[in-house]
């Protein structure tokens, strides 16, 4: 696995001040995408333990809420494992602080319909999120006052409250 960039200030993707991952590799390719340069898997750094280390260090500070992961798209495939591994551990180290993660899956059908029934590693990483930005960015539906998305199609998810009542909770602010 490979990451983009790793921004240890973000105040754009979710609430508060967060860190936050750009893995790379992307299948999406949705048009109009603010970061084609992460579609490609091998883009960027070696995501590894170092890697983590160092993201676990960043978020030590009380004026981080949160992490956040992006991309390219971090649940393919590829990025699971390396990702489930980095979400366990902040868990472990701050369990007051939430994690985010942007998707262009489709969280009913793809995460929870096929990825979570078909993939321990799925299942350990989605279970360590807290919101789930779902649905890929359609250029048609761009909006640009919208709050943490990036088109009116995507969905900001509440994914332990849907997680525990079996349906789409959508995220309070």
């Amino acid at each position: 696995m490979h990451y983009a960039d790793i921004k240890k200030v973000d105040i754009a993707n979710g609430e508060g001040v967060r860190v936050s991952v750009f893995v790379s590799g992307c299948r999406h390719h949705c048009k109009g995408c603010f970061n084609q340069i992460a579609w490609d898997f091998k883009y960027g750094k070696e995501f590894n333990d170092q890697t983590i280390d160092e993201i676990i260090k960043d978020m030590d500070h009380d004026y981080i809420e949160g992490l956040s992961l992006l991309g390219g798209e971090p649940l393919e495939p590829e990025n699971q494992e390396g990702l489930a591994k980095l979400v366990e551990r902040v868990k472990e180290k701050y369990p007051n602080k939430n994690i985010w993660c942007y998707t262009g899956f489709d969280f009913e059908k793809d995460v929870m319909g096929k990825m979570c029934k078909e993939s321990q590693m799925a299942q350990k990483l989605v279970s360590n999120l807290d919101v789930i930005v779902d649905g890929k960015f359609d250029e048609t539906q761009m909006d640009k006052t919208l709050r943490f998305r990036g088109s009116r199609n995507q969905r900001i998810i509440d994914v332990q409250e849907s997680m525990k009542e079996n349906h789409i909770k959508l995220f309070e602010f």
